[in-house]
């Protein structure tokens, strides 16, 4: 796998929305991010260490180069 960049965690909400995805809610640093037909995701709003980072380019289902193409 590619190497991530350091990504904050508003960075990758901007990038999941580009995907299709909506903020339904947020409570306290996290974001909860829903699509139709994708799993949801939950993305914490400060700098994301790379698994959290992977963990959620998985949930949602694209590669990582696609996922950095949208930053």
């Amino acid at each position: 796998m590619p190497s991530l960049p350091a990504v904050s965690g508003d960075e990758a909400v901007r990038a999941f929305e580009k995907l299709g995805y909506e903020r339904v809610r947020q409570r306290g640093s996290h974001v909860r991010l829903m699509a139709a037909g994708r799993e949801p995701l939950t993305v914490p709003r400060h700098q994301l260490k790379r698994g959290t980072l992977r963990s959620l380019i998985r949930d949602a289902g694209v590669t990582a180069e696609e996922f950095v193409s949208l930053l």
